[in-house]
């Protein structure tokens, strides 16, 4: 049924054309998320006012506030009083537009898809907030473990369903079993960490995992199921623990307390797992079964 709708669908709009809406879509949605990563750390509405220079207050024309050509246009800076405008805002534009096309190139025309849209969005924006001021702001990540679990709910073989089933729920509805692994992913994500943080407070005296990480996990964990969240925390743990040994070596110092903001190791976790999952657990999974 899906492939005769995505033929359908081919028909009336080449797939080429809809993979640049989606993109267009996507740089749309990164403008609005740059909105987002500005003033929730600041606890300012994202509504109100309109998006204004943070220099000078001068408000951005319409003309002036179409993604990635405005900033080009205007040579990375403010119309009014020339102040530069921070490359974030074009890089957040541009890096959505691309998710968002990998997203519906992965997809095609599913139910899954504007579910991921949603969830790419969000960790989005939870990256870039991280890397800005260390937190992962409860309004994106509690509202998210909600709309996974929705989201699970709805479609049922979301991720999980079908390989490497999340549960042994036999002879029950497909939701029932999707939701039961949703809630799963939820243990497995936000469970892990909160324990790996615990034992190393007690061990170290030194805090090491923020409840930021931990509910942003416990999304994740929800949205992904058991098997894709362990590989997000994997991938999330190799790189940040590369990228944290790199930082020691360029400064020539050994700071095992060193903080980095881990969210943006989880988020970009999560986006791999979501697109390539499958295929890097199928391949693990298939070095040890004849």
């Amino acid at each position: 049924m899906i492939l005769q709708t995505q033929s359908a669908v081919d028909n009336l709009l080449p797939f080429p054309i809809a993979l640049g809406f989606v993109a267009a879509l996507g740089a749309l949605i990164g403008s609005f998320l740059n909105v987002v990563i500005h003033r929730l750390p600041r606890e300012e509405s994202i509504v109100f006012p309109n998006s204004r220079c943070p220099s000078c207050g001068t408000a951005i024309r319409p003309y002036d506030n179409i993604p990635v050509i405005s900033y080009a246009l205007l040579r990375g800076r403010c119309r009014s009083c020339r102040t530069p405008i921070s490359a974030r805002y074009p890089a957040v534009e541009l890096l959505v537009a691309a998710l968002f096309a990998l997203v519906f190139w992965h997809d095609r025309l599913t139910l899954a898809l504007p579910f991921d849209l949603v969830f790419v969005a969000a960790i989005a924006a939870l990256i870039f907030i991280d890397a800005e001021h260390m937190i992962l702001p409860d309004v994106i990540t509690l509202p998210g473990i909600g709309f996974a679990l929705a989201a699970r709910a709805l479609v049922p073989n979301l991720y999980g369903l079908g390989f490497l089933s999340d549960g042994l729920l036999l002879g029950t509805p497909d939701w029932t079993v999707s939701l039961a692994g949703a809630l799963l992913g939820a243990l497995v994500g936000g469970g892990s960490l909160w324990l790996m943080g615990f034992l190393w407070e007690r061990l170290r005296g030194v805090e090491a995992m923020g409840l930021g990480d931990v509910k942003m996990m416990f999304m994740i964990g929800a949205y992904l199921g058991w098997a894709h969240t362990v590989l997000v925390i994997f991938l999330a743990v190799v790189v940040g623990s590369l990228v944290g040994v790199t930082l020691m070596l360029r400064r020539g110092e050994r700071d095992m307390q060193m903080l980095l903001p881990f969210g943006i190791f989880l988020g970009t976790g999560a986006i791999i797992s979501l697109l390539a999952g499958h295929a890097l657990i199928g391949w693990y999974v298939g070095r040890f079964t004849p």
